[in-house]
């Protein structure tokens, strides 16, 4: 579970900092535009699934690990830096952004809830290495 907390408070973490960082430049969820910079987010939690699966099958499975596994993992690693994202986008709307853009907001929300889910099945995929036969 440490793994899970510390890699997902680091996509927690950097996803706050992107927000803010898109706010700075002056980008923001503003009438349901998109705009082209905002699609290069989806790296945060790739990278951090990653490095994060990687780092439980090097250290906690001895490099052996089933797809359930690393899907659990993953979702383990997803929820902890879900719960950060939403503490900094609180922060966001209590302190920084004066327009109501909580509308806006909710797709984006949505689509990172999509984007995580295909995230998970793709890196659990990707380090799948102890097959589990079902006869």
């Amino acid at each position: 579970m440490k793994n899970a907390i510390l890699w997902g408070a680091m996509i927690g973490v950097l996803s706050g900092i992107w927000i803010y960082v898109m706010h700075s430049a002056g980008i923001g969820p503003v009438n349901d535009q998109v705009a082209p910079l905002e699609y290069f987010s989806f790296l945060i939690p790739a990278i951090g699934l990653f490095f994060g699966i990687y780092t439980y099958r090097k250290n906690e499975c001895k490099n052996q690990m089933g797809f359930l596994e690393a899907l659990i993992q993953s979702f383990k690693i997803l929820i902890a830096g879900g719960i950060v994202t939403v503490f900094a986008v609180i922060l966001y709307f209590s302190y920084i952004s004066t327009a109501n853009t909580l509308r806006d907001f909710s797709g984006r929300i949505f689509g990172a809830l999509l984007v995580g889910v295909i995230l998970a099945f793709a890196v659990s995929l990707l380090f799948t290495n102890k097959s589990n036969k079902v006869d």
